[in-house]
Parts: C-alpha cells; sequence; structure tokens
C-alpha cells in the first residue's frame, strides 16, 4: 500500500491550530520560517524525532535547530552568557541561530545528537510564531527537504521532497529571506558556525569584534555537511563563459538571473527556486561569481557545498 499523501494545510486559524494539534500527537508537520520551510516535530518526543532524521534520510549525527516563540522559552532550554543574551536581545525574532549549553533532560538526545549544546532560534515569520505558540513546546525543525537536496522555499518544494512522509505541510507561501538562519556559537568566544540570512558584518557590529569562523571536522551545528543543497545536476563555481546552463549574477546572459541588478537581498531569495528550477533541465549548473561580501558568504557557502563532491 503507496503512503497517503500529505496534507495541504491553509493558514487559517483553524489551520494553525491543526497543525500545532499534530505536532503535540508526535506528527511532522513542515512550516513556513522567514528564512526556509521547516520540518517540524515535538523536540521533547524522541519518537517524533527520531521520524525527521527517517524523512529527510538525515545522519543521525548532524544536529537538529529547535525553534521557540520568545526569549524566555529559549531560556528554559538553554544557559545565556551575557554576551549571547545581548546578541539575542538584538536579533531575536530572525534569522539567527545561537548554539548555547543545553540544561539538562529538556530535549531529546536526538537532538543535539549528543553535544552538550543545543541550536536554538526564535523565527520571525508570523505563521511560525503562532504555530509555535499553539504547540506550546520546544519545535525541532531542520530545512523541509530530502537530507542534502535543495533547501524548500515554498510549499511545492516541500511537497515535491517529502510527499506521503510527513502528515502535513502549514503553508504559507514563499519564503521572504530565502537562506537558511546564520548560526552563531560562543566556545570560547564568538564563533561563525555558518553563514547565513543574517550578514557576518551585522554580528560583527553588534559584537564590535570580528567573529571567529569555525572550520569543525564534524558537524557542531547543523548545515556544517561539506556536501549540502545539492541538486542532481554537478555544479560548478565562479563560471563567467559556458556553452551550457548558467546561473548569473548581475548583468549579464545568463539562463536565469539570481539578480540582474546585483542585489545580494535578491540573490539571496532566488537561490534554491532557482537551482531547483536549472534542476528539472539540466545536468550541469554553472554559476557566475558572487561576490564574498554580505549575504553573498551565505550564498557562495550553499554554492560550494552544492558543489562538492557526493
Amino acid at each position: 500500500m503507496s503512503p497517503a499523501a500529505t496534507k495541504r494545510i491553509a493558514p487559517t486559524p483553524a489551520g494553525i491550530s491543526e497543525a500545532a494539534a499534530l505536532l503535540r500527537d508526535g506528527s511532522l508537520v513542515a512550516f513556513p520560517t522567514e528564512t526556509v520551510y521547516g520540518l517540524g516535530a515535538d523536540a521533547t518526543n524522541g519518537r517524533a524525532v527520531a521520524a525527521i532524521f527517517t524523512a529527510k534520510n538525515r545522519p543521525s549525527f548532524n544536529p537538529l535547530i529547535v525553534h521557540v516563540p520568545d526569549l524566555a522559552a529559549a531560556e528554559a532550554l538553554v544557559v545565556f552568557s551575557q554576551t549571547a543574551r545581548d546578541i539575542a536581545q538584538a536579533f531575536w525574532p530572525g534569522p539567527l541561530t545561537l548554539v548555547l549549553p543545553v540544561r539538562p533532560d529538556v530535549v531529546s538526545d536526538l537532538v543535539t545528537a549528543g553535544l552538550p549544546t543545543l541550536a536554538i532560534r526564535i523565527p520571525a515569520h508570523p505563521l511560525a510564531q503562532e504555530l509555535l505558540r499553539l504547540a506550546d513546546r520546544p519545535i525541532a525543525a531542520p530545512s523541509a527537504n530530502p537530507s542534502g537536496a535543495i533547501s524548500p522555499t515554498t510549499a511545492d518544494h516541500v511537497a515535491n521532497g517529502l510527499n506521503g512522509k510527513i502528515a502535513a505541510i502549514l503553508d504559507g507561501g514563499a519564503c521572504e529571506v530565502g537562506l537558511e538562519s546564520t548560526i552563531l556559537g560562543f566556545d570560547p568566544e564568538p564563533t561563525l558556525l555558518r553563514p547565513g540570512g543574517l550578514p557576518q558584518e551585522a554580528l560583527e557590529a553588534a559584537l564590535r569584534s570580528p567573529l571567529r569562523i569555525a572550520q569543525p571536522q564534524t558537524p557542531t551545528a547543523p548545515g556544517q555537511l561539506a556536501s549540502h543543497y545539492a541538486p542532481d545536476a554537478s555544479v560548478r563555481l565562479n563560471i563567467t563563459q559556458t556553452d551550457g546552463t548558467l546561473l548569473g549574477f548581475g548583468p549579464m546572459e545568463c539562463t536565469l538571473n539570481l539578480s540582474p541588478s546585483g542585489d545580494l537581498t535578491e540573490a539571496a531569495t532566488n537561490l534554491f527556486a532557482y537551482l531547483r528550477q536549472l534542476d528539472e533541465s539540466t545536468d550541469r549548473i554553472d554559476v557566475a561569481p558572487i561576490p564574498e561580501t554580505g549575504l553573498g558568504r551565505a550564498i557562495n557557502d550553499r554554492l560550494r557545498r552544492a558543489a562538492a563532491p557526493r
């Protein structure tokens, strides 16, 4: 017997309540954030969290990000230093994940992958906020796609990858940021663990000092696997001339252009959707150079992982 199709839930008060009830009952529900769609499960329910790994075919050594609605909920799960608290108050809710010491017995060990820290954030998307309040528990939510594949920025993207493997998708339209959250650790000093939707420069301005850049051999935070966010097509970077499919940036002739005006925010929003679109029509995607500044760092990080050997 084939699995039942995943239910698409409208973003109405009744729909959000239904999605929250499914999460409380241990089911998997994809939901929108300002970054990408997350695949949510009750972070206190080990069986529900295990289902995330099964649905995504995700390595169990890769930790998950937990989403909560406010700072009080975060404080119940992790221990804040004063620096971490200052950063949280400056940038939450928003596309920033903090990795902090986890309190005992507050989430399933599968969420932390056995590490003494927890990756946590407060999303800014109003649907995510309401869902988290109604669910009334921490929600573990990696990107709602098969592990290593292109991250989803619409409900259709989620359905294309996970239909029949999860209970429901709360459809909130397209994600505004389009890149996963920036991840910041504090052991022993503020450390950029993954570039993302909050530019490195904004964090450094708030901290009044440069960030240390992590180079982990094994994942200490989500999104650090060498090969990740990958289409089926091969990806070549920093290509200025090609006879094939070109993903462009700035004024140029190309197959699709992340931002004809050279706007990195627009490019970040379009990145995953355009990779998906090109992946459907070619076996090789050439990508024009992207500036290594601001959101360009996060875009290039995702592209390097997409191009890494598998």
